[in-house]
């Protein structure tokens, strides 16, 4: 297995295609994405266009649809929900949809939806992620950070850092084998330096700061918890992710 990290989806290549693809916005899509199907939605379906998003699930059930937009950190007007992941709560999404679009976390899965294997990571369900790997030890791996507006994000490679470090700290692989790209050995250096103090990275990121702004304090503390959600979100149809049984 050869692991390769990207910063964004504009530098991660559409050819040759991976085995498997992990699509990362740890503030805050891949985070809510884990949440919603922990909690019990249906599926998540992932739009990079609002006004696509909105056209497509007009046709749905409303009773078991939920929209939920975002742009800038904000609720895009007419949507249930914004991206928070603190707004999902069990009784609003058991059995739901929920119709997503965000500023940089679908565009990433958009970029890669063509890999056979397409999932989602935070570091909130980063075990199971690292559990499916190192099971199935695809050939290529793909860690797609979605970055902001098409520049890095520090949240994003932490995240991939951190996959990386439990599959080297698992014994089961050598970074110098396992590293595809010199994306992959930064990415496990950020996350060796930050590892015990999460919280403290997010609030110096970009993104984070905006967050801030936005007063999402309880969003980061949220998103820099590690392992607290047993859910792996693959894709199974274009845009569409459930929960991988």
């Amino acid at each position: 297995m050869k692991v390769y990290c990207y910063h964004t989806p504009e530098l991660t290549p559409i050819e040759p295609t991976p085995a498997c693809a992990v699509a990362i916005d740890v503030l805050r899509a891949t985070t809510t994405i884990a949440t919603v199907l922990a909690a019990g939605a249906e599926a998540v379906q992932a739009f990079s266009d609002i006004d696509k998003l909105m056209a497509v699930s007009e046709s749905w059930d409303p009773s078991k649809r939920l929209r939920a937009g975002e742009r800038g950190g904000a609720k895009v007007e007419g949507c249930d929900f914004g991206n928070s992941p603190l707004e999902y709560k069990r009784d609003h999404v058991l059995g739901c949809r929920l119709f997503l679009s965000t500023t940089n976390g679908t565009r990433a899965l958009q970029r890669v939806e063509a890999a056979p294997i397409l999932l989602t990571a935070a570091l909130v369900n980063r075990r199971a992620v690292v559990e499916f790997l190192a099971q199935t030890q695809p050939e290529t791996v793909y860690l797609v950070g979605s970055g902001w507006q098409g520049s890095y994000s520090l949240e994003d490679t932490v995240c991939a850092g951190a996959i990386i470090a439990s599959l080297v700290e698992s014994g089961s692989f050598n970074l110098a084998e396992l590293a595809g790209n010199d994306e992959t050995v930064a990415a496990l250096a950020l996350y060796e330096q930050w590892r015990d103090r999460l919280v403290d990275l997010m609030a110096i990121a970009s993104h984070g700061q905006r967050l801030l702004r936005l007063n999402c304090n309880a969003d980061l503390e949220y998103c820099a918890q590690e392992d607290i959600l047993d859910v792996l979100p693959r894709q199974q149809t274009p845009g569409v992710l459930t929960a991988h049984a």
